[in-house]
């Protein structure tokens, strides 16, 4: 998976680096098939002290991609945050898909036990 980090209005450190590819490192365990993310760290100087760190994050997976953002104090909890988001997402994501192939197995095999 690729990862593309984008920092707006901050210093893209190696600690930030390592900790943002850790973390969406992660999400590839629930979900193999994440082809790209993209990631955008956000500081914001004239917003509340609460809300000065953003991160957006936008997964490429085959199909609707997968987008969360979210806002603290911190930049590694608002990282922690997103993931956590996207993480829900993509499990939720995968039991679409497991869900679906087994109603359309379960209508195939009921198709040919009515026709046999």
């Amino acid at each position: 998976m690729h990862i593309h980090l984008s920092p707006r209005h901050l210093a893209l450190t190696s600690a930030i680096h390592s900790h943002v590819a850790e973390k969406i490192s992660h999400l590839e365990e629930i979900a193999p098939d994440i082809m790209a993310a993209h990631v955008v760290l956000i500081h914001d100087s004239t917003s509340k002290p609460a809300r000065s760190h953003g991160v957006k994050v936008h997964l490429a997976v085959p199909g609707p991609d997968i987008y969360a953002e979210d806002w603290d104090a911190d930049l590694y909890a608002a990282i922690d945050k997103v993931v956590g988001k996207l993480a829900r997402q993509l499990r939720k994501r995968k039991t679409k898909l497991h869900d679906k192939r087994q109603q359309t197995a379960q209508r195939r095999a009921e198709i040919r036990k009515s026709r046999g």
